[in-house]
């Protein structure tokens, strides 16, 4: 069964595919609608329970995919067996290389000094035709209301079809929230540390750990003093939670955080 939410802790995770995704992401630019696109992890959903607002965010996007495989999981135990992980870096690949001939345009915000500009060139390199309508790193500090007001205005000039934002969970659903009325690109879509995955600053679990469910303990061993506390004491808070809360089918699924078509 697919299409559809499960509710995984509070959290209405989207259950579709790769190439569903893809496809409605073209859906979308074609018919001018405006959406954001969450990419959520066990991490992202501990964060939610605690917070009724990024919640909101994460059961009102057109889509919340399942980044990692507990989420897969999950869908599966509420009778959702073709559910697929989701995941940004694999997912920002895919649409790279579908866009020269779909004739998509893309804008990268997010990064430290120097990593979007980097993706750019990686992809263009990899994709030639590709169009990257702009790039641009924030200050990693709060905005005043004119810097904020100059970076739409820059992005809506751009216009570009999808705007890809690196500013890590839960800070990048939260911009994206309280900026997805204001930005006139069809899709906007948070996907964390992607940016620095295809940079070549992290480097990726191999395949049979990440489809296995233990790209954590790679990136653990990587980031130890970083992510140690995430899964030393997540992964026990997200197993309760799941004793306690069964996953199960959303029907019907939530509205969507949509604008008006451009």
């Amino acid at each position: 069964m697919t299409g559809g939410r499960v509710d995984v802790l509070g959290v209405h995770v989207s259950v579709i595919t790769m190439d569903a995704t893809v496809d409605t992401f073209g859906q979308w630019i074609a018919a001018g609608e405006r959406h954001l696109v969450c990419v959520s992890d066990m991490n992202a959903l501990l964060h939610a329970r605690s917070d009724e607002k990024l919640t909101q965010v994460y059961n009102t996007s057109g889509l919340t995919l399942a980044d990692g495989m507990p989420l897969v999981w999950a869908g599966k135990l509420a009778g959702f067996s073709a559910m697929e992980r989701v995941c940004g870096p694999d997912l920002i690949e895919r649409v790279m290389a579908e866009s020269v001939e779909r004739g998509w345009s893309h804008y990268f915000y997010g990064g430290a000094d120097g990593v979007a500009e980097q993706l750019r060139d990686n992809f263009v390199a990899l994709h030639p035709g590709l169009k990257v309508a702009g790039v641009y790193s924030p200050p990693y500090r709060a905005l005043t209301e004119a810097e904020d007001a100059e970076i739409i205005e820059r992005l809506n000039t751009a216009a570009p079809d999808i705007i890809w934002i690196g500013l890590g969970a839960p800070k990048q659903e939260r911009w994206m929230a309280e900026h997805r009325d204001r930005l006139t690109a069809p899709v906007l879509i948070g996907v964390g540390a992607a940016f620095d995955f295809h940079t070549g600053r992290l480097d990726r679990a191999p395949r049979w750990m990440q489809r296995s469910g233990l790209e954590w303990a790679f990136r653990l061993a990587k980031e130890p003093r970083r992510l140690w506390r995430r899964y030393v004491l997540g992964i026990p808070r997200f197993g309760l939670g799941m004793l306690l809360r069964r996953p199960r089918p959303v029907l019907p699924a939530g509205p969507r955080v949509s604008g008006s078509s451009r």
